[in-house]
């Protein structure tokens, strides 16, 4: 089921499964994704879980800006979820991507707010070294300029067709429940992702890396690092194995797991054992 709140005056599609009285569990969509993207680990589950999942401000049936967004509002949004879900317990919190982007550095802002963190194949960004301040700048200038458009599809098997060839690990019964659960339909009958295009547009400051370390060691939550063998963390840091434990020496109690045959989007490459691997770190 799903329900809509008032999130700091926007419009927010919250997605629920399981028991109202079973133990919580927040999942946090990634960029350019949305709540039901969670479906096929939730299938998964063992146990008896509350699982609460947002789409973020932007996506899915969330409301939607039409204008840049400030990427720190998710940590305001974040913080207003819990308060109104869980007011009297920390959480469990389980970002994919820009979800445990979001996750992590809020566990690291309210430590005492957040009792468990796993962080689906994110270990920060790699950010480019010639590309200084005001040339990040200046690209954001330049892309406002004009409104961004989403890729358009004549239909949801055509949008099926296109994840498949983005991701061959993933099935056809599976791309069709995202083409169809993740998308929208336009008024003239044809199919885009339910995005924000605006969300298209880089941001006006250069992400720093030192930053989001900063917050990562005020984690005081036990921290499980869900790494896909094929995903962003291998591809950005396979061959930079020091900086990789750079990074990961930041979180004090940490736990890393690696799920074989997944890319990125490992809770749809192998949601079973995304599920497993939870489900053992997580508290019921």
């Amino acid at each position: 089921m799903t329900e809509t709140l008032d999130i700091r005056g926007l419009r927010y599609n919250v997605r629920h499964w399981g028991a109202a009285d079973a133990p919580k569990l927040f999942l946090l969509h990634g960029w350019m994704d949305s709540s039901a993207t969670f479906q096929f680990v939730v299938d998964a589950f063992q146990r008896s879980w509350h699982v609460i999942a947002p789409d973020w401000r932007g996506y899915g049936e969330s409301e939607w800006l039409g204008r840049p967004y400030w990427f720190p509002d998710y940590y305001a949004d974040l913080e207003v979820l819990l308060d109104h879900y869980s007011p009297d317990a920390s959480a469990q919190l389980v970002g994919h991507s820009m979800g445990a982007n979001i996750a992590a550095s809020y566990a690291g802002l309210r430590p005492q707010r957040v009792a468990r963190l796993a962080m689906l194949d994110f270990l920060g960004l790699k950010p480019d070294p010639v590309v200084d301040a005001p040339t990040q700048l200046g690209k954001w200038l330049d892309e406002i300029a004009e409104t961004p458009r989403l890729r358009i599809y004549p239909d949801h098997a055509a949008l099926a067709r296109r994840l498949r060839l983005v991701n061959p690990r993933l099935s056809a019964e599976r791309a069709d429940f995202l083409a169809a659960s993740v998308s929208r339909v336009r008024a003239d009958g044809q199919v885009e992702m339910a995005c924000d295009p605006w969300h298209k547009i880089a941001s006006p400051t250069l992400y720093r890396i030192d930053d989001a370390q900063a917050s990562w060691r005020r984690i005081s939550a036990p921290v499980l690092q869900m790494i896909a063998a094929q995903g962003f963390v291998q591809y950005r840091f396979g061959n930079l194995p020091e900086e990789r434990q750079r990074r990961l020496d930041c979180f004090a109690d940490l736990r890393i797991e690696t799920i074989d045959d997944a890319g990125h989007n490992l809770h749809h490459d192998q949601p079973a054992a995304v599920a497993a691997v939870l489900e053992d770190f997580l508290v019921p």
